[in-house]
């Protein structure tokens, strides 16, 4: 049987998840309403096997291995398996050098 897991998001990642619909709503509200209900969504996907999604790459190479990521073209949902919790951390746009904004947020 498969485990189940509550979701929790972080304030950072809510923030991130704010500013890149509050960017899109400039342009196209609907689309804004749209992309984050797409995200939220696959987000909440993570409550049964998490362990699907792969180790950041870009973290892997540092050796941290305790962070995955959820892609959702062109956003990636970074989060942490915490025993019966999934932690949502931060959610990136993959145009953005993620490696860069990981460790400047890990090292916080």
């Amino acid at each position: 049987m498969n485990r189940s897991y509550e979701i929790a998001w972080a304030r950072v990642a809510e923030n991130d998840l704010k500013e890149i619909i509050d960017y899109i709503a400039i342009d196209s509200p609907a689309n804004a309403l749209k992309i984050f209900q797409k995200i939220k969504k696959k987000a909440s996907s993570l409550y049964t096997m998490p362990e699907r999604c792969r180790i950041v790459p870009e973290l892997k190479d540092q050796g941290i291995l305790q962070y995955r990521e959820l892609i959702v073209p062109p956003w990636r949902i970074i989060f942490r398996i915490a025993e019966i919790k999934i932690y949502v951390l931060s959610v990136l746009d993959s145009r953005q050098n993620i490696e860069d904004i990981l460790l400047r947020r890990l090292i916080k």
